[in-house]
């Protein structure tokens, strides 16, 4: 049998002593005894407690999301709460979860933790999206929220995010703060004696005031009540939680033909329908595209399990659905609030956009056109929600998004929001339809005007202890021996998020990064070309970004040059050895 390092067995042998119950040490000893790889796996390390809170597989051990690594998260943040909160009589907390297995369960942990350190807690009567968890912190008045979910990460995953009062997600100095407390508490601090009184339910009356805020947000609603009943909606939530948040808000939009996946809208946390959960995965779409072609849908949509991230499918030239990736999204929708912002006459000079750095710059090239400001912010929607907080009462934030499939129109929510999304997609699907054109007319249109932008992205999975050292080294050997050209193109600049530094080699000149520190490095080539190696914050990943750019005179070779940047992209990850 394989041996087991003793520093490992030792951690283990801590979850055997009496502060644990007996289901977890009867796991413990049946891995000692007949899974040694098992129990290297879930004892290795802790189940870190990062930026974005926990995510990891569930089960038994310090690497896990079990019971006890979510208690001691809990405890540390109510611990945290409790230091910067003298001045109230009784901080508050928010908590929703999603679909997945002991969501609901770890929910309970939570709240009881909290209510024991006489902290009031609301609880969401049953699943709910991730950005309505973002909208009743401030709605509340709470000073944290908490979202038990894995997002779209693998049906054995679950995981625990972390908002502060202004409802995004932690930034510094909370984020560090909160992670100091909890890596200073122990399963014995731990206080799991709950008091049922202090907890709240929230039901549906919560959902409809969302509803009817987010309603606020619509630019053209005569409009949509003009198509509403003309423009075909299939919406699927894979069997997550916008199930009816999101068909409630589109009706309430004024669009009437949505339709549904009706074997996708039953809740199950093991996804049944698809192999993965994901929009990002085009095999998600699949039962949703039958029924649109049942249906002559004009447009598809689907959210991931949280319902933070949205999806879409629409018709092409020859009526053929096709799949748009998420800086495509993204594009659609803020050409489309600039454009309705222009026309009504309400730009007055003072708004702002936010994108991530890996996401395209066609976002950029429009938010110049029509002269609103735009900030590039490190990859994490937590990044885009803290700029908006910083610029509250300044300017007026319009929109914002990032590659991975996140959007937000308005600042009632500050996070990703897909029930927002698909309600400002379809909206401006109806009002291009107003225009006697197609969503798919629209992006070319664009792409004549800003340039031709194609993405890519490659997501390499290395698991476990070797995997994370596979990982480093990959970033280490790109960041110490840099190729000097790539396609025959010359690196012109190198961005290193991690050294807070711009190196220009045409110039050999190094300049300062206004971003915090983080791990990624960018390369761009003489052409524009982009390439970024980002190690995952909660996944076992590494993720590559590839973006190119070409002129695209006419619509017509549209296909055409979309085909060339794409051979371009498949030669820059062959010869990066990533093919």
């Amino acid at each position: 049998m394989r041996k087991v390092d003793k520093a490992i067995k030792d951690r283990a042998e801590i979850w055997l002593t009496d502060v644990f119950d007996e289901d977890t040490r009867r796991e413990v000893r049946r891995m000692m005894d007949t899974d040694p790889e098992a129990l290297e796996d879930a004892f290795y390390k802790d189940l870190e407690f990062g930026t974005g809170g926990l995510r990891g597989v569930m089960g038994v051990g310090t690497n896990r999301m079990n019971k006890y690594t979510v208690g001691m998260a809990t405890q540390g943040l109510a611990d945290y709460i409790l230091r910067t909160s003298t001045d109230l009589e009784k901080p508050r907390v928010v908590i929703a979860y999603d679909c997945r297995h002991n969501s609901e369960y770890f929910t309970y942990v939570a709240a009881d933790v909290m209510t024991a350190n006489g902290i009031e807690v609301f609880v969401f009567d049953a699943l709910r999206p991730t950005p309505l968890l973002s909208f009743a912190v401030r709605e509340l008045n709470c000073q944290a929220g908490i979202i038990i979910t894995a997002s779209h990460n693998p049906v054995e995953y679950n995981g625990y995010k972390v908002y502060w009062d202004d409802g995004g997600q932690l930034v510094p100095p909370h984020d560090k703060n909160i992670i100091e407390e909890v890596r200073k508490t122990s399963v014995e601090d731990v206080r799991f004696d709950g008091q049922k009184e202090l907890i709240t339910a929230l039901d549906e009356t919560f959902d409809r005031e969302y509803i009817k805020r987010i309603k606020t947000l619509s630019l053209t609603p005569e409009n949509n009540i003009k198509q509403g009943d003309d423009l075909r909606i299939v919406f699927t939530p894979i069997h997550g939680t916008t199930v009816r948040l999101a068909p409630q808000a589109l009706k309430a939009f004024g669009f009437n033909a949505v339709y549904n996946v009706p074997k996708q809208d039953v809740t199950d946390g093991d996804f049944p329908t698809v192999k993965s959960p994901n929009p990002e995965d085009p095999a998600a779409f699949d039962m949703a595209l039958k029924k649109a072609e049942e249906v002559n849908a004009d447009l598809v949509m689907a959210t991931d399990p949280d319902g933070d991230r949205v999806g879409l499918a629409i018709k092409n030239e020859k009526g053929q659905y096709i799949l748009l990736n998420g800086n495509q999204f993204a594009s659609i929708l803020t050409w489309y609030v600039l454009e309705q912002m222009k026309q009504q006459g309400r730009l007055t000079g003072k708004e702002f956009m936010v994108k991530t750095i890996v996401t395209t710059e066609l976002l950029s090239e429009m938010a110049a056109d029509y002269k609103v400001e735009m900030f590039d912010v490190l990859t994490g929607f937590k990044y885009i929600a803290e700029k908006i907080r910083q610029l509250e009462g300044k300017k007026k934030f319009l929109c914002g998004g990032e590659e991975s499939y996140g959007f937000l129109v308005g600042d009632l929510v500050r996070d990703k929001d897909a029930v927002i999304a698909c309600c400002m997609m379809a909206e401006a699907a109806a009002y291009m339809r107003s225009q006697e054109m197609t969503l798919y007319d629209l992006l070319r249109k664009i792409y004549k005007s800003y340039g031709l932008y194609v993405e890519s992205l490659i997501s390499i999975t290395r698991k476990g202890m070797q995997g994370a050292e596979e990982i480093k080294a990959m970033m280490d050997t790109f960041r110490k021996e840099p190729p000097d050209s790539i396609d025959g193109l010359t690196i012109a600049r190198i961005l290193d998020y991690q050294a807070g530094l711009e190196w220009d080699l045409y110039l050999d000149q190094k300049l300062p990064i206004d971003l915090p520190s983080e791990n990624v490095l960018q390369f761009i080539l003489e052409d524009g070309t982009r390439i970024t190696m980002r190690p995952s914050g909660t996944e076992p990943k590494i993720k590559f970004y590839f973006s190119c750019r070409t002129i695209l005179d006419r619509e017509e070779d549209y296909d055409e040059k979309r085909q060339l940047l794409l051979d371009q992209i498949s030669r820059i990850k062959g010869e990066l050895k990533l093919e």
